[in-house]
């Protein structure tokens, strides 16, 4: 059982504690190896920002999960912008791979270039953009965006067809993302 960095053992506070837990280990087996990021590092920076957001509400579950996916982008974009300066440049945000499933393809991904991405749709369909991060770096179901966007499971699902399909044309063969030079 992992303690989360405040030192509480609440139900409640370890569920959460353990489900950003669990999300941060699936994001870092994206990321190349010989990263030296840590899954517990990142829950618990996660975890202690998530404490720090007085906006929330702790009996919204799906609420609390969403925020923390938004907070371990965010962690993972600092960390990936981190590297690139340590290596003045160098081509080391790759690792994270997103399958767009168009063609069973599974591309791997600069960090960086994907929160890039995501910026500018986010710009032409925020919410398409807000159901990728859900979904990519939150984990979170289908239902639970729906539930958190407060709109329909068929709204959800048609926007993530959308967001896979734009971002395969953004970031998909023939990108920059594509490169073999590191």
């Amino acid at each position: 059982m992992t303690v989360p960095p405040d030192g509480t053992t609440n139900s409640w506070d370890q569920s959460i504690y353990d489900q950003l837990h669990g999300l941060a280990e699936r994001a870092l087996r994206r990321e190349s190896a010989g990263h030296s990021l840590q899954p517990t590092l990142l829950v618990n920076d996660a975890y202690l920002k998530l404490q720090e957001q007085q906006n929330l509400d702790p009996a919204d579950r799906s609420l609390m999960l969403a925020a923390g996916a938004t907070i371990i982008r965010r962690l993972l974009v600092d960390y990936a912008r981190q590297r690139k300066r340590l290596k003045r440049g160098g081509n080391d945000g790759r690792g994270i791979p997103l399958h767009i499933s168009v063609a069973d393809d599974a591309n791997q991904l600069d960090i960086l270039e994907l929160n890039d991405a995501l910026e500018t749709l986010a710009s032409e369909l925020p919410r398409a953009a807000r159901i990728v991060e859900l979904k990519f770096f939150g984990g979170l179901t289908g239902e639970e965006i729906a539930e958190q966007l407060d709109v329909s499971l068929r709204t959800v699902n048609n926007d993530w067809k959308y967001a896979k399909a734009w971002l395969y044309r953004a970031l998909g063969p023939g990108t920059e993302s594509d490169s073999t030079d590191e």
